[in-house]
């Protein structure tokens, strides 16, 4: 009889797993798996245990293709198992093609004549994941909020950020979720980075790769309306719970999806995107609305309109159906683009409820608010 061993740490089992187990398997007539221990673990990979070793053992012991079941107590990294496989004296030892314990398990097969054998990769028969993969989703939030920018945008982006210059944002209510998403797609309030927090995935590195910034994901994850420095990655300065503007906040849909990589290699006048932001770094510093209107009203004037962006309502430049989006009466503060515009949310800001209320009467245009997560 052929005797197969197997170790690893299998913390949360996986149809990966399961596969590999079937491949070793029938490379003989019986299979020994060796688990890491609840220490080993905690040694090892400085993580607790997903299940107490008994369970542990029972749940893999109960699969159709394992034989036996063994929990590595040892201390040495990479082979905890060496006692019982000294013990057992298997006739093969099964690994995968990214085993990075090659050396240490070819020696130790020597000491008891076995095969070491590495099992080539075949197509999955279902989708790859890590055990990593499955904690970070099991810890992933069930909702998280969006996000508006009021003055800074491009200056998160690693390759045009400036020292002593910030991005100011806010995280936004209506939170959505893998189920819910009740804003439009490809709309400028940072839906890739909230996207990626509720999959468990690291939302900073997720931007970052797509050459894109890291403060849609910065402040989904934070919360709160936040002051940060520009630089390669977020460093927060300011945290507010962003209570002065409740009641004060509209989004506007233009009818218009776009694309931020695509606008990353623009030009524009970044020294006018960082005076608006400092302006409202020191709203928000001084918790002043009327301060934080005029930073958005630089970051749409010196900036947006000048890249070329279209008249939104409110401009007395806006034509068509955008020149009569606003009810007679209604004056917001300050209005612009999110994220890089051209198309996408608006974000405006009103001086009162009952504004902010009569303009979210009307098409297009919808109420949020500032969102602070209990922690």
């Amino acid at each position: 009889m052929t005797r197969v061993f197997v170790s690893g740490c299998y913390d949360i089992v996986h149809a990966g797993h399961i596969q590999f187990f079937r491949e070793a398997r029938a490379l003989g007539a019986h299979l020994t798996v060796s688990f890491a221990s609840a220490e080993v673990l905690w040694l090892h990979k400085h993580r607790r245990s997903s299940l107490p070793d008994d369970h542990k053992r029972a749940l893999i012991a109960a699969l159709d293709m394992v034989d036996d079941v063994v929990v590595g107590n040892g201390v040495e990294e990479g082979i905890d198992f060496r006692d019982d496989f000294l013990r057992l004296r298997p006739d093969i030892l099964a690994v995968t093609e990214d085993d990075k314990y090659g050396q240490l398990k070819r020696d130790l097969c020597a000491q008891v004549g076995a095969r070491y054998v590495i099992l080539p990769k075949t197509p999955p028969q279902f989708s790859p994941v890590s055990t990593t993969q499955i904690v970070k989703f099991i810890r992933a939030p069930e909702e998280a909020p969006l996000r508006v920018d009021f003055a800074g945008g491009w200056l998160d982006v690693p390759r045009f950020a400036r020292p002593g210059a910030y991005v100011v944002n806010c995280a936004i209510s209506p939170t959505v979720s893998l189920r819910d998403w009740p804003y439009e797609r490809n709309a400028g309030l940072g839906g890739s980075g909230a996207w990626a927090l509720l999959n468990g995935r690291d939302g900073v590195n997720s931007e970052l790769d797509l050459g894109v910034g890291w403060q849609d994901p910065a402040i989904i994850s934070e919360t709160g309306l936040c002051v940060w420095r520009s630089g390669q990655r977020p460093e927060l300065e300011l945290k507010h719970n962003g209570e002065f503007l409740r009641g004060q906040l509209a989004l506007y849909w233009t009818g218009v999806p776009h694309n931020t990589p695509d606008l990353a290699k623009l030009p524009r006048d970044y020294e006018a995107i960082a005076r608006a932001a400092a302006t409202a770094r020191d709203a928000v510093w001084k918790s002043d609305l009327t301060l934080l209107a005029d930073a958005v009203r630089q970051s749409y004037g010196n900036v947006q309109r000048k890249e070329g962006m279209a008249p939104l309502p409110g401009d007395p430049a806006a034509t068509g159906a955008a020149s009569t989006a606003l009810p007679a009466g209604v004056k917001p503060l300050a209005w612009k683009y999110c994220g890089g515009g051209f198309g996408g949310y608006a974000v405006y800001l009103f001086s009162d409820q009952a504004q902010r209320d009569a303009a979210c009467a009307r098409p297009n245009f919808r109420p949020i608010e500032p969102y602070l997560a209990a922690r």
